[in-house]
């Protein structure tokens, strides 16, 4: 398939494609005017991507420019193109970025978005909340606690834990940070860039907890991170419970698989 590039980019010359998404179809691209891009075909709207991408570049993070978006006006999807990034691992480099993009904060202190916005397939509300647990609570736990796939007990659980436990374990105000928001080793290149953002404004430990989820993203990133800008006390005690937001959406999206780790986290909690 020919890729179709939006005409302010030009016409395809050449083009790969380019493995590693299971959402969008994705391309690197030789444009006729001599410039190497990155094309997705997204089947959701490609302003929420580009709306991220511009936030995380307005507060200095590494990301790719977006140099062209175009939503299909006849179905829910459209066509991004962003510039082809590279280069040698700076995993160090990239802990410090993330810690001053992290710096970044809400103007009005609330945690939330302007829009609400994606994770992966499902749709993530972002609504502006005061209060970060019931933020975390109302808008990240809650939504998924009706997926199919999820263990009855495990629902039975969660819903208990919100009801209390999690309110007694996690801050009320934290800095209202900006956040990549599904920061994992897929979506960093050559450890360097940050691409396929789902950002808001929420407690900065919430992104580093899931970069520790599965592993891929190395020490050197997390020891920058913290050297630049510490951790407060308890963190290590908190992050179970904010990996179980990303451990919901991989049930949702992927099945009963993790269900397991979801139970380890709770364990882990005494919840």
């Amino acid at each position: 398939m020919t890729p179709r590039l939006p005409a302010e980019v030009g016409t395809a010359r050449s083009w790969r494609p380019l493995g590693g998404g299971s959402i969008c179809d994705a391309w690197v691209v030789e444009t006729d005017r001599g410039a190497r891009v990155v094309v997705k075909r997204t089947p959701y709207d490609p302003t929420l991507e580009a709306d991220g991408l511009a936030a995380l570049a307005a507060a200095g993070a590494p990301v790719p420019g977006v140099l062209a978006v175009e939503p299909d006006p006849d179905r829910a999807g459209g066509v991004l193109v962003v510039e082809h990034v590279s280069g040698p691992p700076d995993w160090a480099g990239l802990g410090a970025a993330l810690a001053e993009l992290h710096r970044s904060t809400s103007p009005h202190g609330r945690f939330g978005w302007h829009r609400d916005n994606l994770i992966g397939r499902l749709p993530q509300r972002n609504p502006w909340t005061t209060d970060w647990r019931e933020f975390y609570a109302e808008h990240r736990l809650r939504p998924h606690l009706s997926a199919p796939a999820l263990d009855a007990g495990l629902r039975r659980r969660l819903l208990a834990a919100l009801e209390g436990p999690l309110y007694e374990l996690l801050p009320a105000r934290p800095p209202a940070s900006l956040i990549h928001g599904d920061l994992w080793s897929g979506n960093i290149v050559d450890g360097r860039w940050l691409v396929d953002p789902a950002v808001c404004y929420a407690d900065r430990e919430h992104e580093l907890a899931f970069t520790e989820l599965f592993g891929g993203v190395p020490r050197a990133l997390l020891d920058a991170y913290t050297a630049t800008w510490p951790l407060p006390d308890g963190w290590q005690r908190r992050r179970p419970a904010l990996q179980l937001y990303h451990l919901l959406v991989h049930v949702a999206h992927f099945g009963a698989g993790y269900n397991a780790p979801i139970a380890d986290r709770l364990d882990a909690l005494g919840w």
